[in-house]
Parts: C-alpha cells; structure tokens; sequence
C-alpha cells in the first residue's frame, strides 16, 4: 500500500467544504470513543461514503471495488474470524483466481498461485488488517475498498454458507417436507443428537452455540424476504445467521414442540419453556413468541443452571454500599425493593442477599415466575397462571406457612403489593422486584399502583436500583488521556484526575474481539431515613425525593459508574450508555 503525501483533512477541507472544526471534533470522537472516522463522518453527514472511499483511494493509492464478487469465493474465514469482528471495522477477506470477475487484476503474474484481497472501507485502521492476517495466517494479500453495504453482503453471506447445516437443510428439507417436524423428540443432550433432520440440527446448533458464548438471549426476528438469528452477550445483540425465509416456519414450529407450545397457534402470544444438557450444563430456556408482520417474533431466553451464585461480595458493590446492604438485610421486617429494566441483574442480587442470609434457624420462601436458581433450604414456588397459581394467590397461602423471609418476584399488580406490605408490617422481612429506572421512581410507582403513602413511608425500608456495565478485558484494554471535554461531561476537571488511569477498549481473541469479557454492577442505594419517610407523607414526586436522597450522601446510578472508570474496570462510553435513560 502506497501513501500519498496529501493529509485527509486537507482534502475534505479543501476539495469538499468540509468545516474545519467539524472535522476536529470529529476526530476528537474518533480517538475519544474508539472508532472510525468513517463512521463518525457518516453520522454527521460530513460527506457521502462514494466521496469518501475516492479520497482515500487518492491518498493510499488503494483501487474502489464497487461491488465485492459472491461467486467463487473461498468462505474459509467465516470458521476462524468472529462475524462482530468483520462486521466492526467492516472488512472482509477475498480468495481470489481468475475465475472470480473483478478481481483478475490481483491474480499474481503467472497464474499459478492465488492472493488473498482483503475489502476495507476504512484503509486507516491498520491493527484490525494486522490482526486479520494473523489469525488467517495470510503472507500475501491486496487491499481493495468498498462500500459498507457490499462488505456485510459478503460477510453475511459466508457465515451463512459456513454454517454445517446451511447446504444440507436444502436438501434434506426438499427430501423429507413435512415429515421433518413429526419425527422430532428431545434428547438428553444436545451434543449426543446425531439426528439427521436438518431443523433440529440447526436449532441445536443455535443453542449450543449460543450456550459456548455465554449468551443471554437468542432472537428471531422475520422480516419480509429473510429473517435474522441474533443473540444477546453482556447486554448487547450480536448477528448470527441470516438464513433463507423458506426456513422460518419449521424452525420456529421446532422450537414451539421443544417448548409444549401450540404449534397450529400463530395469531395470539405464546409462553413455553424447556430444558436441555449440553455436554455438563444444563440449561433453562424460556420461549416467548409474538405474532408481527412477516411472521411470528420468537425470543429464547438461556439460564444456565450449573454455573453458581455470586456472593454478595461479588456483585461489584462498594463497601460503604456493601455494609449497608448487610445492615438492612437483617432486619427483623420491611420491605427492600430491587428496581431495574429487565436484564438489568435484579433477580441475581436478591438470590445472592438470600444465600447470605440463609440458615437453619429461618424460614425463607420464595413465589417466583420463574424459579431460576434452587437454593437449598428454601422453599421456591413456581407461578401458574394456567392452574390460577399467581402471586396474590400464592402469597396468601405463604403467609400461613409462618414464614420469617418472603421473596415475591415481581408486584405486578395492586393486590401483590398490598399483601406484600401488609406481610411487611406483620413482622416479616419481604424482598421484591419493581420495574422502575431509579430507586426513587420505586415510591411513584408504589403509589401508581394504589399504595397509600403512609404504607409505603412505614413499610418500605430501602430501594436499590441497579444496571450492568461491560467490564474491559484485562488482556486488551489500552491506557489512554481524554480529552479535557469529556472529563468536563463527568463533572471532573484534568487536576481532579492527575493520577488515575483511564481504559479504553481493544479487542483480542480472548474477548471476541470486543475489548469487554463480563459484567458487573452499578448500584444506588434509596435507603428511607426519617426525613424521606416523612416527605412521601408530602409528595411521592421522583424527582423530589432523589434530590433529598442525594443530599443525604446516596450515591447515583451514574456516580456509581464514574467510580469503576476511575478504577479502570469499565469505559466512560459504557457508563454513558447504561446510565442515560
């Protein structure tokens, strides 16, 4: 690669009236969140990407491919290379010959051999074609641009023909129709599954996959000519597969069997659930479906039975908020509320406060839905709404069973929360969940629900809302100085940070190439003191009582978050993205 002695911001200056300090601050960006210019320029409509790739065609002397051939070419990569890698820095690697249209200019002199084209649409990342080459183990390659559009193209349609099943569903599914899903049965574990219909190999390879990553969730989502197999890891959706829209309805006809559900049912929401072994994990997925407009939505939510509980101690809690939690969780009574969005590690903490408080000489039961953990000695009741075993219901029949701690899952409902606060005041000790974004809102939503303030002042003794936050991977992560406005942004000044050492994210193979591995916590701690209980008797404004909360020393959500950037587990990006609702 050959470079041109022009500066990049020379030319969009000069040759397409590009403002000079839009330009700066998008280079500030660039270094301060740790992407491309490319996208950065894009996003804020600098210059159209066909521009673009000619400036850098000027500069680095790199030829414009405006379109990527799909024939004849060598899909290998997509078995060594992650597709979130490709897909991030938007390139992708070409085996080329003669026989590959538009790219005979790259076949070595004699014919002979081949030469490997890497696609770029961005020539200025180097490390990430650095880092290409090494896992391909390519000595000798070209560099070509294109456009975004045509490298996912290629990238999508590779990992979709390298999937073991991809070829043979064809087949197998014009061979056998309809006989495929009525010769479906489970088995033990999924690895030991040598079935030769081609769905059950698929949906066993989704969900094995799935499980090796450690993801969260797994979505099919249908769209008009295609539908997408993403999943869920530490929070953030990745792509899978695209397979052809011919594969929809048995795929999700198998998954429906998997989970007793309705199969014949596409127009109403249906709930399921199953389990399987892979290898010596057992697993709990959750199905939920919904009817949209090309088909019907499926979400499979993975619990992995056989990793263990955290303790409290490693939940990410800082230690004035760790004696807190300890001096309010053995409490003789009261209500202590988790609040979060879904997803957010509520149901992980209460488990972890109950291990801690769990012994032979209490009594703890638990109506959850659904039980995700068996803790022994607790007694956990499952929620059933088919045989009309709900929360109310069920938590009627626990307060008779003389209980010292009761956890409800979630006050769904008026009635829920009532009994709740009422078992709270009659000498128990009662945990829950709400849906709220801070630990204040828990007290609006309480009333919204139908509450009386007065209940909720001499019932409730805290509030704790929570989020999870990527934490960076120790094997990757790079020092670096932001800029003085991003500080500024934190409400920091450059002296207040002389000596702390800021992260950013990398990637390396060890993380999937994402600079983060896990998550852990970020915590406020809404604990009633007299003068709060005192003004919900007022007002149960939100916003009101998270001021008066602050005031006496509650540390936010966010000032949470500003403290693991400052130890250099977590990125200030992150922080941002979970904490600004």
């Amino acid at each position: 690669m050959k470079m041109i002695n022009r500066r990049l911001s020379d030319i969009l200056e000069n040759e397409y009236g590009v403002d000079k300090d839009a330009l700066k601050d998008a280079q500030r960006l660039k270094v301060e969140q740790n992407v491309s210019l490319s996208d950065i320029l894009f996003k804020k409509k600098l210059i159209s990407e066909s521009h673009l790739l000619k400036v850098y065609a000027d500069i680095y002397d790199i030829p414009v491919l405006k379109k990527l051939p799909i024939d004849g070419v060598d899909i290998e990569f997509a078995r060594k290379v992650p597709i979130g890698f490709l897909k991030k820095y938007a390139m992708v690697p070409v085996r080329t010959g003669k026989s590959i249209p538009g790219l005979e200019a790259f076949v070595p002199a004699d014919g002979n051999g081949e030469r490997t084209v890497i696609a770029v649409n961005d020539p200025s990342a180097f490390q990430p074609v650095d880092d290409l080459v090494k896992i391909l183990g390519i000595n000798d390659f070209e560099l070509v641009l294109a456009s975004r559009d045509s490298i996912y193209s290629l990238i999508n349609l590779a990992f979709d023909s390298s999937r073991d099943t991809a070829q043979q569903l064809v087949a197998d599914m014009e061979e056998n129709g309809g006989d495929i899903i009525s010769e479906i049965e489970e088995t033990a574990d999924l690895l030991d599954d040598t079935s030769d219909a081609p769905i059950i190999k698929l949906v066993n390879h989704v969900i094995s996959q799935s499980v090796k990553i450690a993801a969260s969730d797994i979505h099919i989502e249908p769209e008009q000519y295609s539908f997408k197999i993403r999943y869920r890891v530490d929070g953030i959706l990745y792509d899978m597969l695209t397979p052809p829209k011919w594969m929809q309805a048995p795929l999700v006809s198998r998954i429906k069997v998997m989970a007793k559900m309705n199969i014949a049912e596409k127009r109403l929401p249906q709930d399921g659930r199953f389990e399987v072994k892979i290898g010596e994990q057992s697993v709990d997925v959750r199905v939920s479906t919904i009817p949209v407009t090309h088909g019907e939505r499926v979400v499979l939510r993975l619990l992995n039975k056989s990793g263990s509980l955290f303790k409290l101690s490693e939940l990410g809690l800082a230690s004035e908020k760790l004696r807190t939690i300890d001096e309010l969780i053995h409490t003789p009574h009261g209500i202590i509320l988790v609040t979060g969005p879904t997803g957010s590690g509520k149901t992980t903490t209460l488990y972890s406060i109950l291990s801690s408080i769990n012994s032979a000489d209490i009594n703890i039961i638990t109506i959850e839905d659904p039980v995700e953990y068996q803790l022994k000695g607790v007694s956990q009741i499952q929620v059933n709404p088919k045989i009309e075993l709900t929360f109310a219901k069920g938590l009627r029949s626990i307060v008779r069973q003389d209980p010292d701690v009761i956890l409800i899952g979630e006050m769904r409902d008026l009635e829920t929360a009532e009994i709740g606060v009422q078992s709270a005041l009659t000498g128990h000790l009662v945990f829950s969940t709400l849906h709220t974004n801070d630990s204040a809102s828990a007290i609006t939503r309480l009333v919204d629900l139908g509450i009386e303030p007065f209940l909720i002042s001499s019932s409730v003794l805290a509030v704790m809302a929570q989020r999870l936050i990527r934490v960076l991977c120790d094997a990757c992560k790079e020092p670096y100085t932001p800029e003085p406005e991003s500080l500024k942004r934190l409400g920091l000044e450059p002296g207040d940070v002389e000596n702390v050492v800021f992260y950013r994210a990398k990637s390396c193979e060890k993380c999937f190439l994402s600079g983060y591995r896990g998550r852990m916590g970020i915590y406020e701690i809404l604990v009633l003191n007299e003068k709060i209980q005192t003004m919900i008797l007022k007002t149960y404004d939100s916003h009101q009582l998270k001021r008066e909360a602050v005031a006496s020393g509650m540390t936010t959500l966010y000032q949470d978050g500003i403290s693991k950037v400052l130890e250099g587990v977590t990125t200030i990006e992150e922080v941002l993205r979970v904490t600004q609702t």
